[in-house]
């Protein structure tokens, strides 16, 4: 009797599990856009819509035995998925990768990759005619952004406020990265304004041209014609519920065993942005995740009982600041500068691989 796996999301934890169990099982990959959408790539497509590289990758590629449905998970117990549609999965395993909600530019809302390509070259529009740019938020986000639109248009006067101290928040990063960060941002002409929050947010949607006066708790008035905010993720977990629910953390968050199972449920894995896994919510921890799950699974299937533990990834990070800037770390080689993070991901941003996943030709 042949096995049939329900993977619940089709970000980069959820095509990397579908591909890997589609060698062995039947896989139904459950996901609502019409295309893969590259995440770690939008900023760049923002500023410089004609970008040599890829956003969005269709999926008619990724699996050979299993299928895809174009739906939205509304609940899921251990039997099956129940979809927006009001039709059923049945599976025998079930892999939760739903990710996780950031406001835009960041991630796009809209599930057709015509809306969200019209969406972002909105946003390019009113970008390339600011003058001045505020960013809420000096996490990795934040940061990139305002690299990215500095690259691009140099003479665009870009702030940033956060009420943390320092830069990147309170994530367990060296003070070697934040200081080599924060001189490349200064010789970009960024200006950081830390330890301080708006005392309202700014008027209208963020992302639409408009100028307006907003002022810090300090008493700093900052004046722009655009903002976006840069802070915000939320786990993608609105339509766990049941039995599940148990699971869930105060975020919002999937809890889940070394084995990436959801506690109490034998046949129930969770992946990616979703799970309460304490590191640096990235798309590569995601691909890494869905690895062990597809291992454990098949080991299940085949009547084995050993699962492997997954071991969360040390504080690591590579930022880009446009094309050629940024700085990276890991706990190996230490803190690298622009020239390195570039290669690393500034000028690709990983777009071979994901071809490559996806099983699609340039």
């Amino acid at each position: 009797m042949s096995t049939t796996i329900a993977v619940v999301g089709g970000g980069y934890g959820g095509v990397t599990a579908a591909k890997a169990l589609d060698e062995f099982a039947d896989v139904v990959l459950i996901e609502p856009r019409d295309a893969f959408v590259h995440n770690v790539a939008v900023l760049r497509h923002l500023v410089d819509p004609g970008w040599s590289g890829r956003l969005f990758f269709p999926y008619d590629r990724l699996l050979t035995r299993g299928k895809v449905i174009h739906d939205r998970a509304v609940a899921v117990d251990a039997t099956g998925v129940t979809l927006g549609s009001g039709d059923r999965v049945p599976a025998d395993y079930i892999v939760l990768a739903t990710g996780s909600r950031y406001p835009f530019p960041a991630k796009v809302e809209e599930t057709a990759t015509a809306a969200a390509v019209e969406t972002l070259r909105d946003a390019h529009l009113a970008l390339a005619g600011a003058a001045r740019v505020l960013l809420l938020g000096a996490g990795p986000v934040g940061l990139e952004l305002a690299g990215e639109i500095k690259a691009a248009w140099p003479d665009t006067a870009v702030t940033i406020v956060d009420p943390a101290p320092d830069i990147l928040g309170t994530t367990a990063l060296p003070d070697e990265l934040r200081a080599e960060v924060r001189r490349q941002l200064a010789e970009l002409g960024v200006e950081l304004l830390l330890g301080t929050a708006l005392t309202a947010d700014p008027p209208g949607k963020p992302g639409q041209a408009g100028e307006f006066t907003v002022t810090t708790g300090t008493g700093t008035e900052i004046a722009a014609d655009l903002w976006f905010r840069c802070y915000g993720v939320v786990p993608a977990t609105d339509y766990v519920g049941g039995g599940l629910a148990a699971a869930l953390d105060a975020q919002g968050a999937l809890r889940v065993d070394p084995d990436l199972r959801v506690p109490g449920h034998a046949s129930v894995f969770a992946i990616g942005d979703v799970t309460a896994v304490p590191e640096a919510k990235m798309a590569k921890a995601a691909e890494q995740q869905a690895a062990v799950v597809a291992a454990n699974i098949r080991t299940l299937v085949e009547g084995g009982t050993e699962l492997a533990a997954y071991s969360p990834a040390s504080p690591g990070i590579a930022l880009p600041l446009g094309p050629h800037g940024g700085a990276s770390y890991n706990e190996t080689v230490g803190v690298l500068g622009a020239e390195q993070t570039s290669k690393i991901k500034g000028t690709s941003l990983r777009v071979e691989s994901y071809l490559e996943l996806l099983n699609l030709d340039r």
